[in-house]
C-alpha cells in the first residue's frame, strides 16, 4: 500500500511538476509579450480603443517590469464667455421727465448719450420734436470756429469788421460801420455772452447759412436748418456734441480753444444750475420768447462723461435745471 501510495503520490508530484513547468513558460511568455507591448506604448501614439466594456488586465500584464507613466497634459480651463450686461431701464427717468413737462404746462425733448462706462446708452424723449432753435445755432458755429483754428485755416488774430447787415439786438453795443474785431474777440462774445452780432459777423465771414448747415449736418445734425428757418431738435444738439467730444471736430486741439468759450458762461441757469456742485458743464444756451434750449457735455458724470440736451417751449430755466437734476440723479445710479 505504501509502495502504491508513494508511486501515486509520485505520478502526482510529476504531473504538477510539469504543469507548473508550463505555466511558468506561459507566465513568462505573457510578461514578455506584455513587456513589448508596454515599451511599444512609451514611444508611439496610442491607438483609438474602440468603444466597449472595460477589460480587466490579465494577471501576466500586471507582472510586467514596471515602465514610466506617459506624461498626460493637465487640461486647460475654458474661459467662460463675458456676460452681456443688462442695460438700465430708463422708464423712472422717462416718467419723471415727462411729470416735469407736464407741471410746467411745457412741451420738451430731452435727448440723454452717455460716453464711458461699461456699457454706454442713450435715451430720448420726444429727441427728434422740431423746436426754434434761437441761439444754439451758435454751437456747430463755434465748433467750426475751433476746428478752423485749430487746423490753421484760421487764426484768432483774424480781423473781422460789421456791417450793418450784421446787427441785431444782443450782449454789446459797440458795433458800427467800420469797426473791426480779432476773430478771438468775435468767438468769445458768441460763446460766453452769447452775442448775436458777433455770431452775425462770424456767420458771414464762414460762408452763410449754407456752409453752417453743411458742417452742422457733417457733425450729425440731420434734422436742423439752423440760422435760418433755426430750427433743431434736442437729439441733433446731443449729436453735435457727441462728434465733438468723440474728437471728430478738431480733437484736443479744438476743444482746448472751444471749451473754455462754454464754460462759465454768462448764462448758467440751466443745465450748469441742475448738476451736482462741482460738475464742469459745457454748453451752449438758447433763448427766444418762449423757447429756452439748453445742450451741454458734462465732463465729470459720477460714472464718466455725458451730453445732455434740452430743448422746451413753455418752459424756462427751472424746467431745464429740473430736468438736469432727474438726468444727474439717474447718472449717479
Amino acid at each position: 500500500m505504501a509502495s502504491l501510495r508513494g508511486a501515486g503520490y509520485r505520478d502526482r508530484q510529476v504531473k504538477s511538476r510539469h504543469v507548473a513547468s508550463a505555466l511558468t513558460i506561459a507566465a513568462g511568455a505573457a510578461s514578455l509579450v506584455a513587456g513589448l507591448a508596454l515599451g511599444a506604448s512609451v514611444h508611439a501614439p496610442l491607438p483609438a480603443r474602440a468603444a466597449g466594456p472595460e477589460v480587466r488586465p490579465s494577471v501576466a500584464a500586471t507582472r510586467a517590469p514596471a515602465e514610466s507613466p506617459v506624461p498626460v497634459a493637465a487640461p486647460v480651463a475654458t474661459p467662460a464667455p463675458t456676460p452681456t450686461p443688462t442695460p438700465r431701464s430708463f422708464d423712472a427717468l422717462q416718467a419723471r421727465v415727462e411729470g416735469l413737462l407736464q407741471a410746467a404746462g411745457a412741451d420738451g425733448g430731452v435727448s440723454l448719450v452717455e460716453l464711458s462706462g461699461g456699457s454706454p446708452q442713450s435715451w430720448s424723449l420726444n429727441g427728434d420734436g422740431s423746436f426754434v432753435a434761437a441761439s444754439t445755432y451758435k454751437l456747430p458755429l463755434l465748433m467750426e470756429e475751433a476746428q478752423a483754428i485749430a487746423s490753421g485755416r484760421a487764426s484768432p488774430n483774424d480781423t473781422l469788421c460789421y456791417e450793418e447787415g450784421d446787427w441785431e439786438d444782443g450782449w454789446f453795443g459797440d458795433y458800427e460801420p467800420g469797426a473791426c474785431f480779432s476773430r478771438a474777440e468775435l468767438d468769445q462774445r458768441a460763446g460766453i455772452y452769447s452775442d448775436n452780432t458777433a455770431a452775425h459777423i462770424l456767420v458771414r465771414a464762414d460762408g452763410g447759412t449754407d456752409a453752417l448747415n453743411a458742417y452742422a449736418r457733417a457733425h450729425g445734425a440731420t434734422e436742423s436748418e439752423f440760422y435760418d428757418p433755426n430750427v433743431t431738435t434736442a437729439a441733433d444738439l446731443a449729436r453735435l456734441w457727441q462728434n465733438e467730444a468723440a474728437g471728430g471736430a478738431g480733437g484736443a486741439a479744438a476743444q482746448r480753444y472751444l471749451y473754455p468759450l462754454l464754460t462759465n458762461t454768462a448764462y448758467e441757469d440751466g443745465i450748469p444750475a441742475g448738476v451736482p456742485q462741482g460738475s464742469t458743464v459745457v454748453h451752449k444756451i438758447g433763448i427766444l420768447d418762449g423757447e429756452v434750449n439748453d445742450a451741454g457735455l458734462i465732463l465729470n458724470g459720477p460714472h464718466g462723461p455725458y451730453v445732455l440736451a434740452v430743448t422746451t417751449n413753455g418752459g424756462g430755466w427751472t424746467l431745464v435745471a429740473s430736468v438736469a437734476a432727474a438726468v444727474a440723479r439717474f447718472e449717479a445710479t
